[in-house]
């Protein structure tokens, strides 16, 4: 059984981790190897320490296991484009308990914080040209690939780049769509 709650401070180094190694098995070919081989998680655990303890204009909710284990985390960013709307700055669930359901579950709480919060109930997300199992799964959550653009690099440096490696923005026009996907068990 599943528990899912606000991310607070306190959780940023758990997040961290399971953001760096998502990164390292998913981003590999776009992101610099050197990046990804390196200290990824004290990166990762700065920019998470900063997004946790000045949370305005951002949701960030964890998926718990019964023991307490982080099983997967989803951060919005609230009416990040006035286009798209908010973003899904980040979706990531622990690769044993991939394909469970739990991104789903998580997307589906995006969709209700983003009607509760956000000015518009339009959400988005970047995802990996080279990702296809993500891209599928954001299709078929009723996902449309409107546009193709430049990965930006991490932290800002090129370096961390593997080449000039493309994403596609993945949109949703009403994050109501995003509510039914799953019930929280």
């Amino acid at each position: 059984m599943l528990r899912f709650s606000s991310a607070g401070p306190e959780d940023a180094d758990r997040v961290a981790l399971l953001h760096a190694d998502s990164w390292r098995r998913h981003y590999r070919g776009a992101y610099a190897d050197s990046f990804l081989d390196g200290d990824i998680e004290t990166e990762r655990r700065a920019v998470w320490s900063t997004r946790l303890g000045a949370p305005a204009g951002t949701a960030t909710i964890l998926a718990e296991t019964d023991d307490g284990q982080l099983a997967g985390f989803v951060h919005v960013a609230f009416d990040f484009d006035p286009k798209w709307g908010s973003l899904v700055d980040n979706l990531h669930v622990q690769n044993a308990q991939r394909r469970t359901g739990i991104g789903t579950q998580l997307l589906a709480h995006a969709g209700r914080a983003v009607i509760t919060s956000a000015s518009s109930n339009a959400i988005y997300l970047w995802v990996l040209q080279q990702n296809t199992a993500a891209q599928q799964f954001y299709l078929a959550a009723g996902a449309a690939n409107v546009e193709t653009a430049p990965v930006p690099p991490p932290g800002g440096d090129p370096a961390r780049l593997n080449g000039t490696p493309d994403c596609f923005r993945m949109a949703w026009p009403d994050a109501t769509q995003l509510t039914s996907l799953a019930k929280d068990r």
